[in-house]
């Protein structure tokens, strides 16, 4: 029973971890990209991931970021961006990682002639305007409508709208998909999109994804609940802290003009000293869950690591232990390691 309640899962294309894997796999980046610029799959000699650790294949291999980045033809950098849920000012998001990403092409000294043109791709599982299409594609340009430069270029395919009889319906399929069904209703001669559909398959029928997909979920909902608990105890912290200090210096000024003056900063010190206190044991639980993570592929933890990660207090500590945790083969390496820097 419990075996067919885990085969009845379904890891969607859409989801970081799937979507990442996706774009390992060179024939579906190439006719993915392809598509989206309108350029022959023939023209695209490479395209290479310049971010090479998109998700954890071993226990040496750590979670990556989010973005895919990739450089094709060697003559342009793209930036795939998979967004499923409006978050506040991605559009600016966009544009500062398409920014930083310009100038990252260039060092100081060199030539402005090296850098390469950057081009960000959106997927987006929510509507970014009220126009009709899925596809729009952004670039610099003056109020006639001629180009200014061709070195940015923006693409947006929004999932949730009407598709248009372009090659790139299949692909908006694809990332629709949220069964095994809708895969197999997929039926296209572009084999970028029957190679995505395999891999998507494959990746459903394996263990070792579904654990990372779920592995994945686990840390997000834990870091966003260490924050929250962050947030309030500084809000609580600085809020006796303020009320304390601004009553003691309104009684002695005498006055009650005085005392509103003194209560009102003393509030105004006490929330930014709790706020403060607050982000400090924000960091330190977030940096004692991180040395957590890199642990657990060497199997359970020995309680006293566990007391000891939980009782420092230091955060330069920490980040020493970090660095030990993502070296160590072995609970023994990583016990030494942090005794000696205790000692030293």
């Amino acid at each position: 029973m419990k075996k067919q309640k885990m085969q009845g899962k379904f890891l969607p294309p859409k989801s970081d971890v799937a979507f990442k894997e996706l774009m390992r796999n060179e024939t579906v980046r190439r006719y993915f990209i392809s598509d989206v610029l309108g350029i022959p799959p023939e023209e695209i000699s490479e395209t290479r991931l310049e971010n090479t650790y998109l998700g954890r294949r071993g226990r040496r291999d750590k979670e990556g970021i989010l973005d895919v980045k990739l450089l094709f033809n060697n003559d342009c950098r793209v930036n795939i961006e998979l967004q499923i849920k409006n978050i506040p000012a991605w559009d600016k998001r966009s544009l500062f990682y398409l920014s930083r990403m310009y100038v990252e092409g260039v060092h100081a000294g060199e030539d402005y002639a090296l850098l390469k043109k950057c081009i960000v791709i959106c997927v987006l599982g929510f509507s970014w305007d009220a126009y009709p299409g899925y596809h729009k594609v952004y670039s610099l340009r003056d109020q006639e409508g001629r180009l200014y430069s061709d070195q940015f270029e923006i693409h947006v395919i929004e999932l949730n709208k009407e598709l248009t009889g372009h090659r790139l319906d299949d692909w908006v399929r694809l990332f629709r998909a949220e069964h095994r069904e809708d895969l197999h209703m997929i039926h296209s001669e572009n084999p970028g999109i029957m190679e995505a559909v395999k891999e998507v398959m494959t990746m459903n029928l394996g263990a070792r994804l579904r654990a990372l997909y779920e592995e994945h979920m686990r840390i997000k909902r834990d870091r966003i609940y260490l924050r929250n608990i962050a947030i309030n105890e500084g809000k609580s912290i600085g809020k006796a802290m303020g009320m304390t200090e601004g009553l003691e210096q309104g009684r002695a000024q005498g006055l009650e003009q005085g005392h509103q003056q003194g209560l009102e900063q003393g509030l105004q010190q006490g929330r930014q000293q709790g706020l403060e206190q607050g982000k400090n044991i924000g960091d330190l639980k977030r940096r004692r869950q991180d040395i957590l993570e890199l642990l657990e592929d060497l199997g359970e933890t020995p309680q006293d690591i566990l007391s000891r990660i939980y009782a420092e207090e230091d955060t330069g500590v920490l980040r020493h232990w970090h660095k030990a945790a993502a070296k160590a083969n072995s609970y023994e390496e990583f016990r030494d390691a942090i005794i000696s820097h205790h000692q030293l």
